[in-house]
């Protein structure tokens, strides 16, 4: 198998990463299919070397919020790597690319054998569970536009390309907040020449703009998981 181009991979030996990759399977991920629904035992985990695993938790009255996404940096179903466990998410494809698929069990197995591979998995959920702190302060505190900057950040820096297909219905589901209130906020990004949207499609103008205009949880995010790098280097 070819060198993995997923940055959480390419973080552990030689040793470790070709026994986890020896079983792995390279898979699509389409955009709008789903990997798992809440409830369903979480079989295997993705490490995306392209496109965007998005994580969102659902309400009983059909309102939904994207708790954190996962592209080239990370891995979709992290909590498996401990024990069995059933998703309390959906994990759905937000944007197109591919994956390596790795068995949970086998992943779980390996990690009890190899403390490189354990050390790097411990520190990427911690990363996760931080991030998750942050997003809940996020939505608790910040106005629409700072976090729709944040979130398109979020989603740019796992893009290839500076142009991203993202209806507003899309976006207000993963922000949790009503489609007036993104329409409003997107107005305001472009007023402020950090992106233009037409036809379902957002594309990033002026980064520098974009980063301006969000809020300190983009930051913050950034640099814990920067942190969490550096320390199992």
């Amino acid at each position: 198998m070819s060198k993995p181009t997923n940055l959480l991979l390419d973080q552990l030996s030689a040793a470790d990463r070709e026994a986890l990759l020896a079983t792995a399977i390279r898979v699509p991920l389409i955009l709008g299919d789903d990997l798992i629904q809440p409830g369903q035992m979480i079989h295997a985990v993705h490490f995306p070397l392209s496109g965007i695993i998005s994580t969102v938790n659902e309400m009983a009255d059909g309102r939904s919020v994207e708790a954190f996404m996962v592209g080239r940096e990370g891995v979709a179903g992290i909590e498996a790597t401990v024990i069995p466990m059933r998703s309390a998410s959906r994990q759905t494809i937000q944007v197109t690319g591919e994956a390596l698929k790795v068995d949970a069990g086998r992943v779980r197995a390996l990690a009890d054998d190899r403390p490189g591979l354990r050390r790097m998995l411990a520190l990427y959920h911690a990363g996760v569970q931080r991030e998750l702190e942050q997003t809940a302060a996020c939505h608790a505190l910040h106005p629409a536009e700072r976090r729709l900057a944040k979130w398109l950040l979020r989603c740019h820096d796992r893009s290839d390309s500076d142009v991203m297909q993202l209806t507003q219905e899309y976006m207000a589901a993963m922000l949790g907040s009503q489609r007036t209130t993104v329409n409003e906020a997107a107005r305001m990004l472009q007023a402020n020449g950090a992106v233009a949207y037409a036809r379902g499609k957002v594309r990033v103008i002026s980064r520098p703009a974009l980063e301006a205009s969000a809020c300190e949880c983009y930051r913050k995010v950034t640099a814990l998981r920067s942190g969490g790098q550096s320390e199992a280097a």
